[in-house]
């Protein structure tokens, strides 16, 4: 199985260039002054936690919960290499449960075993 986030750098620039150029360019300005590369760093961790935390309250109800708490990981993402490797992590195990589903379900289908035979 190849991973899935191999080309995902490749793929952003590929697609948005101009918004990666302004967004690049917009953090090299941020970055130059490190009192307010620490605020901005402060920010994004507050951000990326509250919509975990909402996330992960939002669990157990219907909607979209975990679909929030993927993306607060990807907003911490955006500045910390640990929230980088674990969305990919994630992302592979998710890629190998839906193999595993997608092929269970046809071995069920193909021995007769599936609704409606």
């Amino acid at each position: 199985m190849s991973d899935p986030t191999a080309d995902d750098y490749e793929r952003a620039n590929r697609i948005g260039r101009p918004i990666g150029r302004f967004m690049a360019k917009w953090r090299g300005r941020i970055r130059e002054n490190p009192w307010l590369n620490v605020v901005y760093r402060v920010l994004i961790t507050l951000i990326g936690a509250a919509v975990i935390i909402i996330g992960l309250i939002l669990v157990p109800l219907p909607g979209p919960g975990w679909l929030i708490v993927f993306v607060g990981l990807t907003i911490l993402g955006s500045e910390f290499h640990w929230a980088r490797r674990f969305t990919s992590w994630l992302r592979m195990q998710l890629a190998k449960f839906w193999a595993w589903w997608k092929a269970r379900r046809a071995r069920r289908d193909g021995s007769g075993e599936g609704l409606g035979k």
